[in-house]
């Protein structure tokens, strides 16, 4: 769902039946304005067509985060569905842009539920030696869902006039498809005892396991849950120096996953493309080939991550993701390059930084802050993408090709703070991330210290 609707919004935003009826000054620079390529899809009205579900997904996983805690993940995941399914039905629907606005912002809400509650649901009821190749599978879906859209903008493309609303109205499948699968799925035994609900919630944990013999987890899950219930204001729990390894963690991998500038690559391929000389069709099918590499380059990271760890393919990304951005100019005579250089750099975020930005939130906060911690990391998350995909277009008109050393610098950052600030996560029980990941690093034991030191001074 969130994948497709990342996919569709750049195809649909350079089709030529889209541009005359909603952005009318787009198609006639396009195609009778002897103007730069880099300037043509300069337009902060249609920039906003595609980052306004961000900002709205932004606002509502503080929302989300709530209702995650209080009605548990599962009835969360259904709420996102039918704000999803109503932003579709405006999206296919409209008539002028206050309809596709608002349709955008009600699909951010179901962005931002989904989003919250999903990663969390994966964590929660996952095996801690397969948890990390089980949660990507979120990330995984989500580049299908780029994947389908780009075959979906392809082929209506050129049907006119009303191929971009089919485009639209097609995402009102996965969105139909998650609130059918919310209503089977069972609830984590977490958020069961989480919410009192003792006997249920270790009956779930016999049966996700297959065993009888989860005392041990019950215990720890239990105990948790206590921890968690003595906390009433996680939000303001979050503020305190004990809680900062994770806050700035969870924060800083949304950011950068944001600065690698994977999204503004992923929802305007098309229009990239089209910038350096390929014709409509020719730039779909390039999106569509970048699509494939992201679906099989996420295939990679389910099968190493519990292997190799997380900061191994983070730091082996940023090696290549660097090298791909290093290019000078992006005239027609290297278009074919462009496409090849752009598929290295998606394939080595889809292994890295896609999944793992959405899997180390996931596991790192306690169940004290969880929901609010990664309430946090959504909301960073869209945030960024906001920020990206109300910009990149301009800035693209203005910087040329420099966008990409503006990305590469970040990438630069990025490194450097995996080698110093990332501890390893990898086959660690998703409980016991303080005692044996937080306590034990260099840098971010000290703040793990005073939070003893504040539990000995008010006993």
């Amino acid at each position: 769902m969130f994948g497709y609707d990342i996919g569709i919004s750049g195809g649909v935003t350079s089709m030529d039946d889209f541009l005359e009826e909603f952005f009318p000054v787009v198609y006639e620079r396009k195609h009778k304005a002897k103007e730069d390529n880099y300037c043509k899809y300069d337009n902060q009205g249609l920039q906003l067509f595609t980052s306004s579900l961000y900002l709205a997904a932004l606002v509502s996983s503080f929302v989300a985060s709530k209702v995650c805690t209080k009605h548990g993940r599962r009835l969360t995941m259904q709420a996102a569905s039918v704000f999803f399914l109503i932003g579709v039905v405006l999206n296919a629907a409209a008539r002028n842009i206050a309809m596709l606005i608002i349709g955008r912002i009600l699909l951010g809400v179901g962005v931002g539920f989904a989003n919250q509650a999903v990663p969390l649901f994966l964590s929660e009821i996952a095996p801690v030696h397969i948890r990390g190749a089980l949660n990507i599978l979120f990330q995984l879906d989500v580049t299908i869902g780029i994947f389908v859209a780009n075959i979906v903008n392809y082929f209506v493309s050129n049907i006119h006039p009303w191929g971009w609303r089919l485009a639209l109205g097609l995402a009102g499948v996965p969105a139909t498809m998650l609130c059918l699968g919310s209503m089977v799925i069972a609830e984590t035994p977490t958020s069961l005892i989480e919410r009192e609900q003792l006997m249920e919630g270790l009956a779930m944990l016999k049966k996700i396991r297959g065993t009888d013999n989860v005392n041990a987890e019950y215990e720890e899950i239990l105990h948790a849950c206590e921890m968690a219930r003595q906390v009433k204001r996680p939000f303001r729990n979050l503020m305190k120096r004990s809680s900062r390894p994770q806050l700035v963690i969870a924060i800083a991998m949304q950011v950068f996953q944001q600065f690698t500038g994977i999204n503004a690559i992923m929802f305007y391929a098309p229009v990239l493309f089209q910038t350096i000389g390929f014709k409509n069709d020719a730039s779909l099918l390039s999106a569509v080939i970048t699509g494939i590499v992201n679906v099989l380059s996420t295939v990679v990271s389910v099968v190493l991550v519990d292997k190799l760890g997380r900061r191994f393919l983070l730091l082996e990304a940023c090696g290549q993701m660097l090298i791909t951005q290093s290019t000078n100019e992006l005239e027609h005579g290297v278009a074919v390059w462009v496409v090849v250089l752009v598929c290295l750099f998606v394939s080595s975020f889809a292994w890295s930084w896609g999944p793992l930005g959405w899997l180390i939130p996931s596991e790192t906060f306690p169940l004290a802050t969880r929901t609010a911690g990664y309430a946090f990391a959504v909301s960073s998350n869209m945030l960024f993408t906001f920020v990206i995909a109300q910009a990149f277009l301009s800035m693209m008109c203005h910087l040329r090709a420099g966008i990409f050393f503006f990305f590469a610098a970040w990438i630069v950052v990025m490194g450097l703070f995996v080698i110093f600030l990332l501890p390893e996560t990898k086959n660690v029980p998703i409980d016991e991330m303080s005692e044996r990941v937080w306590k034990r690093h260099w840098f971010w034991k000290r703040f793990m210290d005073e939070e003893e030191q504040d539990k000995k001074d008010s006993v």
